[in-house]
């Protein structure tokens, strides 16, 4: 790339950069003035921790990727700031736990700088993400580490911190996936039996990475966590059909996935109160149903331009900070703030699909021009807004 563009773009990202650290500063001024009428006495130190974390990531994108897109990292650290504020709006133990996975989280950014220099060198290591993804599948199920919460054994506690490992198995595994797939299209393609009028590769081809998923989907069947292992599924499915361009695999995929989902509902009890409560939370508002709801009122009371950072009360949203974290920002952010929450999340993912079309996503041919060999790791990216939306409160919620 022409060094003057690459100057231009880092210029651009750095001004972005600044924008989002100085939004993050002024939104955890404004909530700790909403709630406690005072100035914070962490300010500083928290405007320092902030800005070191993005100017860290920064420098490293400058120097390793200095191409890269100037859009993308300042867009994270907008979503990522606006998150810690709420996290820390709710308790300052949760804002502890959260600066300690933020420096997880730009830790891992800059490693995968550093060793991955382009999207196809994930390849090398895809059955090393296998190995990792399913260990960290089973991690859960471990004596005196895995505990149940919710019906569902998939939380992990090390010392004082609790985490579920099923999050960073599904990037692994969605690693493994499309790398596999990859590697392996023309053979799965070129299929040599057919049922029912759909042309099956050899079993074979298809061998490792269908045990791969069965490993996958029935660990996190026998955790109890059925909404991850569909989710998991359609992955899966939705890969499949990217990498071999077939119309068949999709559709007898959701097929299965809709089996799989009635089959869950008839086998499981959390399952149907779940489904059940999300059919209609008012009939049981006081016991089961009273977390959608109260996160109902929430988003209601925010209106359309919210109550304002630290005027509103997340607090009445049980495990608000788990599961309702985007209610308490559509409460004191209004349906304005939040919308425009899920839009940088929408630019993201737009963003991040245009560097391989052009910069013209919208075209016809924009996924014709990604090497087909890169598809299923491109369109990962939707995959991630995806999970984004299916975790908002918009999907949780049936009013």
């Amino acid at each position: 790339m022409n060094s003057s563009v690459a100057r231009t773009r880092r210029g651009v990202e750095l001004g972005l950069v600044a924008l989002a650290g100085l939004i993050t500063a002024c939104a955890y001024m404004l909530a700790s003035l909403g709630e406690r009428s005072t100035m914070p006495a962490g300010m500083i130190p928290f405007l320092v921790f902030v800005l070191s974390l993005l100017g860290v990531a920064h420098v490293v994108v400058r120097f390793v990727a200095r191409g890269a897109d100037p859009l993308l990292l300042p867009t994270a650290a907008l979503l990522h700031g606006l998150g810690f504020v709420m996290i820390a709006r709710l308790s300052d133990r949760w804002a502890g736990l959260q600066a300690t996975w933020s420096l997880v989280g730009v830790a891992a950014f800059v490693l995968t700088l550093l060793v991955i220099e382009r999207v196809g060198d994930l390849r090398r290591y895809q059955f090393t993400c296998l190995a990792f993804g399913v260990g960290l599948l089973l991690l859960p199920m471990v004596p005196g580490v895995g505990f149940t919460s919710g019906g569902a054994r998939i939380w992990v506690s090390v010392g004082p911190i609790n985490f579920q490992p099923g999050e960073f198995a599904k990037i692994l595994l969605a690693i493994f996936f499309a790398a596999y797939l990859a590697e392996r299209k023309e053979l799965i393609v070129q299929g040599h039996t057919t049922v029912f009028g759909i042309t099956l590769p050899e079993l074979r081809h298809l061998a490792p990475i269908l045990v791969a998923w069965g490993v996958s989907v029935v660990v996190m069947v026998g955790e109890k966590d059925l909404g991850s292992s569909l989710l998991f599924f359609t992955l899966f499915v939705v890969m499949l059909w990217v990498a071999t361009e077939r119309t068949s695999f999709l559709v007898v995929g959701l097929g299965l996935f809709a089996g799989g989902a009635v089959i869950a509902y008839k086998l499981f009890a959390h399952v149907q109160t779940r489904v059940d409560i999300w059919l209609n939370p008012w009939d049981q508002y006081t016991t089961r149903g009273y977390q959608p709801v109260q996160a109902l009122f929430a988003l209601a009371n925010g209106g359309l331009t919210g109550t304002g950072l630290g005027i509103g009360d997340p607090g009445a949203i049980p495990a608000a900070h788990n599961d309702f974290i985007f209610a308490a920002l559509g409460e004191e952010l209004g349906l304005v703030g939040a919308t425009a929450v899920l839009a940088a999340l929408c630019c993201w993912w737009v963003q991040a699909c245009a560097l391989h079309c052009g910069h013209n996503v919208t075209s016809r041919s924009c996924w014709q021009r990604v090497s087909p060999p890169l598809r299923p790791f491109k369109r990962s990216s939707l995959w991630v807004a995806c999970c984004a939306w299916c975790h908002s409160p918009v999907s949780h919620c049936r009013s």
